[in-house]
Parts: C-alpha cells; sequence; structure tokens
C-alpha cells in the first residue's frame, strides 16, 4: 500500500483554509431575539451568578465548566522540535484541542504560556482554574514538567494531567497487560529496561509498579547508562527514585535476559545484538517519535518470537496517545472529578486491554482494509474503534467514583454508556474507511478536468495521499501554467496528462463511439468532435476501454450536461436504473437523499429503484440502510395523488421482497425524528431513517442545497450508482476537497 506523501504547502494550506488555524466557536443557545440576549446576557445572566456564587457546584449545570479542558504549553519540548516557544507551540494544542473534540466531544482551548519559570507557570494556570473542568498540560521539557505538574495537582481541584508523561504511560501499560498475556508471564516476575528517564519514561515506569512490577526488576537507563544507586552524574529526584542496587552500567549489560524493553528515547538505541541477548519472548516496545529505538523489522530477523510496538501508525501496535487522554477526561469530567488519580489511569489501561482481546468489528477491519484479531500484531486497539467512546471513559469513571475522585457519582452506567455512544461522529468513521479502502484499491484514477485549478489540486492530492495514479485530462503546457500558479510546480512531473494529441488509442474510441452513437443521429465526423475536443466523452472512452480504472468530473460543467455526455459511452440513464444519491453530513449524521441527479419525475416503479440503489450505496459506507419515502403527507393524510406514488413505492419493494427496512410515505420530521415516530408504533422503521427518497429531481435538489446553504451541511455527491464503471460527477461549486471526496468515492467503487 502506497504511504501518504504531504508536502510543506499542503501543510500551510490546511492550517490557513478555510480560515486560519483549526477551530471556531459557535454558540449552543439561540442568539437571534433581544430576548435571547436578555438571557444570555444582562439581565438573565445575573440568576445563574447569584445560583453558582451560593453553591459553587452548580457552575457543571449552568456553564461549559463540565466539557471544557485546558490544554496548556510554554513550548519547551515540542513534539520532536525542541523549544519552540510558546508562539511556535500553538498549531499543535490547536491540533490537541481537535482531537479532543474528535474522539469523544470534549470541548478544548488552547493556552500558550510565555514563560520557562515553573512558578509563573503555575500561578498563571492556578488563577484559571474556575474556568476548566480539566487542564491538559503538553510540550513541557522535563525536569520542570514534573514540578508543574505536582504544583498543580495539589494545589487545584480539578484534574491536572500531563499527557506526555501519562498518556504515554497508559498506553504503553495497555499494550504490556496484552503482550504478557501472550508471553505467558506475570508482571510481577518479568525484567523490565526502561531506556529513557524524561517525562514520558518516568510515568511509564512509575505507572507499571503501581501495577505490580517489583523496583528491584526494574532497570532505568538515560544517556549516562544504567541509573544505579551511587550514581551522581546527571541525577535529579526523579531519576534517583528508580536507582536500583545493581551492577550493571550501560544499555547493552542490562538487556541481557530482560523480559521487556520500554523505549522513549532516540532513533538506534537499540541493536539487533542487545535484541538477541533478551529473554524468550522477548517484549520491545520502541516508542521514540518519529523514528523507533530499533524497527520490528530489524527486531525480528534476530527474533522471531519478540512481539514490537512502536509509536508509528505504519506499524502494528502503535503506542498511540489518542487511545487515551480523551477517554480519561471524558470519564473524569461526566462525574466531575477533582482528579485524574492512579486507579483511573490504570483502569484505562486495564479496558484498552480488553477491548484488544474482543473481537474487532466489521466496520474497523473495513476502514483498515484487513482483518484485526488478537495476536502479536494486536494488542492495542485501533484509535478508529467505535467501541472506545463508551467502553474506556465508563471504565475511567468508575474507578473515580470507587477511589472517591468523584464529585457527582453516575447512578445509571447503563445509561451512561448510551449518552456516551451517542456522543460518537459516525461521519468520520465512514470517510476514513472510505479513504483506507481507496488508499487499497489503488485506482487509476481519470480527472477530466485538466483546466481547472481545483481539479489540478485533487488531483495532486490524490496521488500524494497513496491512493493510486492520477491520469489528467488537459493540455500539458496548460497543466503545468496552472499548477504552477497554485504553487505546486514541483507535481508536474507526478501527473500524468492524457488528451486525444497524445494518445494512440483514438482511432479505437471513434470507431467505439461510432457504433453506439450511429443510429442515434451522429455521423463520423460528430464522433470524431465528440471524441477528439470533448474532455468528458473523451474521459468516459478512457474509462470504457480500461485506460483508467474510476473517472471524475463535473466540476466545469453542470451535472446535466456531463451526464449526457457519458450517456454518450455507457448507459448512465433512468432507463437503465441508474440513480443519483447524495450524502448530506450534519451534526453527526449522515442521511442519503436520492434521486439527486438522474430521474425527473419518477414513478414508484422508478422510486422502488432509486431506494435499491440507496441501500446498496449506504452498505458500501458501513451504514444499516433504512429507507423512508418522504412526502408532505404521513401515511395517507393529507390525501393527495402526488402523494400517492410515495405510498405505492413501499408496495413495490414488498413485491420485491428486498432486504432493507423502508417505509412510506411520511414528512420528513417522522422519518428522521425518534420522537415523532413514537406516533406511529405500527412503522417498520426500527430507528430514524438514514435514506430519504423523494418526489422528484426538483425536490431532492432544494433539499440538499437547502441544508448545504442554511445549516453548514457537508454534502458529498451526487453519487452516481447503477452504472457498471464507477463514475462521480462533481458539482461545479465544487472545492478542491469536494472533487477529491469523490475521487475516493469512484476509487471505493461506490456506486
Amino acid at each position: 500500500m502506497a504511504k501518504s506523501k504531504i508536502t510543506d504547502e499542503e501543510a500551510l494550506a490546511f492550517h490557513l483554509e478555510p480560515t486560519p488555524g483549526k477551530f471556531e466557536i459557535r454558540a449552543t443557545v439561540p442568539m437571534t431575539t433581544q430576548r435571547d440576549l436578555s438571557l444570555a446576557y444582562s439581565p438573565g445572566v445575573a440568576v445563574p451568578c447569584e445560583a453558582i456564587a451560593e453553591n459553587p457546584e452548580t457552575a457543571y449545570d449552568y456553564t461549559n465548566k463540565g466539557n471544557l479542558v485546558a490544554v496548556i504549553s510554554n513550548g519547551t519540548a515540542v513534539l520532536g522540535l525542541g523549544n519552540l516557544g510558546a508562539l511556535g507551540s500553538k498549531p499543535v494544542m490547536e491540533g490537541k484541542a481537535v482531537l479532543f473534540k474528535r474522539f469523544a466531544d470534549v470541548n478544548s482551548i488552547d493556552i500558550e504560556l510565555d514563560t520557562e519559570d515553573p512558578e509563573e507557570f503555575c500561578r498563571a494556570v492556578k488563577l484559571m482554574g474556575p474556568t476548566f473542568g480539566g487542564i491538559n498540560l503538553e510540550d513541557i521539557k522535563a525536569p520542570e514538567c514534573f514540578i508543574i505538574e505536582q504544583r498543580l495537582k495539589e494545589e487545584m481541584d480539578i484534574p491536572v494531567f500531563h499527557d506526555d508523561q501519562h498518556g504515554t504511560a497508559v498506553i504503553c501499560a495497555a499494550g504490556l497487560i496484552n503482550a504478557l498475556h501472550l508471553s505467558g508471564k506475570k508482571i510481577e516476575d518479568v525484567k523490565i529496561v526502561l531506556n529513557g528517564a524524561g517525562a514520558a519514561g518516568i510515568a511509564c515506569i512509575e505507572l507499571l509498579k503501581r501495577m505490580g512490577a517489583r523496583h528491584e526488576n526494574c532497570i532505568v537507563c538515560d544517556t549516562k547508562g544504567v541509573i544505579y544507586q551511587g550514581r551522581t552524574e546527571g541525577m535529579n529526584q526523579w531519576k534517583s527514585a528508580h536507582a536500583v542496587k545493581t551492577e550493571l552500567r550501560s544499555l547493552e549489560e542490562a538487556m541481557v535476559g530482560a523480559d521487556v524493553f520500554l523505549g522513549v528515547s532516540v532513533k538506534g538505541a537499540v541493536t539487533q545484538d542487545m535484541v538477541a541477548a533478551m529473554a524468550d519472548n522477548p517484549v520491545i516496545f520502541a516508542m521514540a517519535n518519529p523514528d523507533p529505538e530499533i524497527t520490528p523489522e530489524e527486531a525480528h530477523e534476530v527474533r522471531m518470537d519478540a512481539i514490537v510496538a512502536t509509536g508509528r501508525s505504519d506499524y502494528p501496535n502503535q503506542v498511540n496517545n489518542v487511545l487515551g487522554f480523551p477517554y480519561l477526561f471524558r470519564g473524569a469530567l461526566d462525574i466531575h472529578a477533582r482528579a485524574i488519580n492512579d486507579e483511573m489511569k490504570i483502569a484505562c489501561a486495564r479496558a484498552l486491554a480488553e477491548l484488544a482481546r474482543e473481537d474487532v468489528p466489521d466496520e474497523v477491519a473495513l476502514a483498515y482494509g484487513k482483518a484485526l484479531s488478537f495476536g502479536r500484531d494486536y494488542i492495542i486497539p485501533t484509535p478508529f474503534d467505535p467501541r472506545l467512546i463508551h467502553r474506556i471513559p465508563a471504565a475511567v469513571a468508575k474507578a473515580g467514583m470507587d477511589t472517591g475522585a468523584a464529585r457527582r457519582p453516575i447512578i445509571d452506567m447503563d445509561a451512561y454508556e448510551l449518552t456516551l455512544k451517542s456522543r460518537m461522529d459516525p461521519t468520520a468513521s465512514i470517510l476514513r474507511s472510505m479513504n483506507t479502502r481507496a488508499r487499497s484499491a489503488q485506482s487509476r484514477m481519470i480527472f477530466a478536468e485538466g483546466d481547472d485549478p481545483r481539479v489540478l489540486r485533487a488531483a495532486v492530492t490524490y496521488q500524494r495521499s497513496g491512493f493510486g495514479k492520477a491520469l489528467v485530462v488537459g493540455r500539458s503546457d496548460d497543466v503545468k501554467a496552472k499548477l504552477e500558479a497554485a504553487g505546486l510546480g514541483d507535481a508536474v512531473r507526478e501527473l500524468e496528462v492524457v488528451n486525444a494529441a497524445n494518445t494512440t488509442h483514438l482511432p479505437a474510441y471513434k470507431d467505439f463511439l461510432y457504433e453506439r452513437l450511429q443510429r442515434k443521429g451522429f455521423d463520423q465526423k460528430d464522433v470524431h468532435r465528440l471524441a477528439a475536443r470533448d474532455r468528458h466523452v473523451f474521459a468516459a472512452l478512457m474509462l470504457a476501454h480500461g485506460h483508467g480504472d474510476a473517472l471524475v468530473s463535473g466540476a466545469t460543467r453542470k451535472s446535466a450536461h456531463v451526464l449526457e455526455r457519458i450517456n454518450h459511452v455507457f448507459d448512465a440513464d433512468a432507463a437503465h436504473g441508474a440513480a443519483g444519491i447524495t450524502a448530506v453530513l450534519h451534526k453527526n449524521r449522515i442521511v442519503l437523499i436520492g434521486d439527486t441527479l438522474v430521474h425527473e419525475w419518477p414513478d414508484e416503479e422508478d422510486l422502488a429503484d432509486i431506494a435499491t440503489r440507496a441501500a446498496g450505496v449506504a452498505r458500501h459506507m458501513g451504514l444499516d440502510p433504512r429507507v423512508a419515502f418522504v412526502s408532505f403527507s404521513t401515511f395517507g393524510y393529507p390525501v393527495s395523488e402526488r402523494a400517492e406514488k410515495m405510498h405505492l413505492a413501499s408496495d413495490v419493494l414488498d413485491r420485491r421482497g428486498v432486504d432493507f427496512e423502508y417505509e412510506g410515505e411520511m414528512t420528513v420530521d417522522v422519518a428522521l425524528n425518534a420522537q415523532a415516530q413514537k406516533s406511529y408504533p405500527f412503522s417498520r422503521l426500527t430507528g430514524p431513517a438514514n435514506i430519504l427518497i423523494v418526489p422528484a429531481r426538483h425536490s431532492a435538489s432544494i433539499s440538499v442545497k437547502l441544508m448545504q446553504e442554511m445549516a453548514g451541511a457537508t454534502v458529498i455527491g451526487p453519487i452516481l450508482t447503477g452504472v457498471n464503471k464507477p463514475i462521480q460527477i462533481c458539482s461545479t461549486v465544487s472545492t478542491a476537497n469536494d472533487i477529491l471526496n469523490m475521487a475516493v468515492l469512484a476509487a471505493c467503487g461506490i456506486g
């Protein structure tokens, strides 16, 4: 599978567009009328202010404190980049805030403090305490990070958590539980060697000791060798706590007979000879970033029995902090915790370990393009496992309640797990699944409109993201000029530019087209003009002859025109069962709407066809299809012959015996609102519909564009389905990212 290539220009553009930075703040209450403003501010705001002053605990009820975490840094140890300063760390802290939201629906604000003085830092954070439900410290160098975290934990009554320390430790502990389980060893018996006595290393060894590892069995090394009792060089109080009585002086000596190696140090710190000297079934967690102390390939060359984990996503067993910190804070916030204690961290590690031992859901296997099952190459769950959101916070919350850290314990844990499930954004996992499948497919993607800069940017991103080869229909000099104007001059050599003048296949294309069109009023001159001069027809001919695997078009001409041109080459019309299905993504929901492209005024048979096509698209996306035939009436009232076909479409599906849920006719609120559905207990839908089949193309178009413009919904499509080759047609207002999404859909074969 090809690896993704990210250029400096792409990274900067990602942070610049559509607005500078990575997130914004939106109101959760109405802010339109004078009454709204009076309630939000003066005089209405006085009431909750007085309530909180009288009982501070109610701040969790009347403000966003209970779901707000501060990500705080001074930039003294930014990723692997060193001391970039407070301002230089801001993109990382914004990124952390986005991860909190994406994985656990935790609101987060980044705060960069311009000081390297621990006293000043602690004072600033402590003074901000009333604002937040938790503090996530990030990218602060050792040993100051130890001082800062300890002080703040003692002085604040909300969780303070340095993720570089404890996030790594928790995921490391989860992986080690399973690695030892597989190798038949117990934590209290194994000899552990740690290389790297900074923030993460010290936290790892301390947590493992809390879980049962014996002090005398743990050898800690730094750049000067083993930390032994009596050593004075390069020592501090945190290292001294882990000094052992030993004659060992170097990492090489310590590795002899070791059961476990933990590395949070530097690339190449471990040699094959060191690995060869370890005990049977050694466990090697080489977590240095961006490159591990020893690669899995190097370790397995000398020890096939080794279980290896790294910090990298392109190897099995990634020790990834995103498996921990979002869920630790989610559980802590939901019990209004005073702290995140060791018991909560251990509960998180054990819950992660248990999850990895269970069967992996199909959607996870689909997203990663391979089957995953508990074993030497799968000891830690993947970050995109949908069970994380409801399993890990619940375990953390329970441990917090059991240890007295909770201000407000959860009474009904089953109900709590249900609320956690509702926080998960299904659209994110669907999009990730499609991206992974596209990368696995390696489709040669034909981009028909190589004269458009948006299309060219999408083509470059498609290829650099590792999805496959991008074939651009256009003139080489024009493509070169437009890429250079877009700041992508270096991509000129990467793309393959194709046109009628530089292909040897034009005669075959024209013969094929004449065969299809000779009885439809087209002579050979017409056919030559279409094949040689119309980019949409030329691109479709490439696809029909196997000179590409999929096609994206439509960014420069209206979809009806593009579809007409494609129909010269393919049977992509209503008569042959084609349909256009648009995916609308909004507020953690995805709804498919059809037909948005092909059928002008479908009858009940057509509607049943569209529903079946839409159900196929839904399943390709990992959704369980629930179809609603929507109208302005619900189950026969008000009576209208215009609504009758929506009712009859269900009867057609009854006769066909399809294998998905469907119901109708009904209004949109009854289709999508679980509360409204309760008024119709006889309905065959078991939950809100995720497919809406509308009466005509005009109502489909109005619905989609209204959602896009008024609600800010993300729209993918229309997805052309029912054609024997993957073809996707963009809209003329598509951004480069929209065009890329359509290419990904085509590469997945969705349609």
